[in-house]
């Protein structure tokens, strides 16, 4: 298994950036894709960001595509989230996720960190 751990949220004005952090600990943190979710309060969890186990590969969600940047240090079994161009639209909790090698969904997931965009 591998343990996720969000930080880095907070408040921030909008037009603002922020960067979140996901530490993992458990297994070979290279074994798992990785990927941001966020949730809105009423809303579904929604698809952000996710990176392939190499870190080469990368994909966004519509909502986030040119203001949201994945990346990820495999030694220091880290992914990291770095928004910008924030809107109160990406107000939610924010979730790291992994997916081990060959699975078919994200597997294990972290507490969340609360990101908060005021207007």
């Amino acid at each position: 298994q591998v343990q996720l751990v969000e930080s880095g949220g907070g408040l921030v004005q909008a037009g603002g950036s922020l960067r979140l952090s996901c530490a993992a600990s458990g297994r070979t943190f290279s074994n798992y894709a990785m990927a941001w979710f966020r949730q809105g309060s009423g809303k579904e969890r929604e698809f952000v960001a996710g990176i392939s186990r190499s870190g080469d590969s990368t994909n966004y969600g519509d909502s986030v595509k040119g203001r949201f940047s994945i990346s990820r240090d495999n030694a220091k079994n880290t992914v990291y989230l770095q928004m910008s161009s924030l809107n109160p639209e990406d107000t939610a909790v924010y979730y790291c996720a992994a997916r081990r090698f060959l699975a078919s969904s994200y597997g294990y997931w972290g507490q969340g960190t609360q990101v908060t965009v005021s207007s």
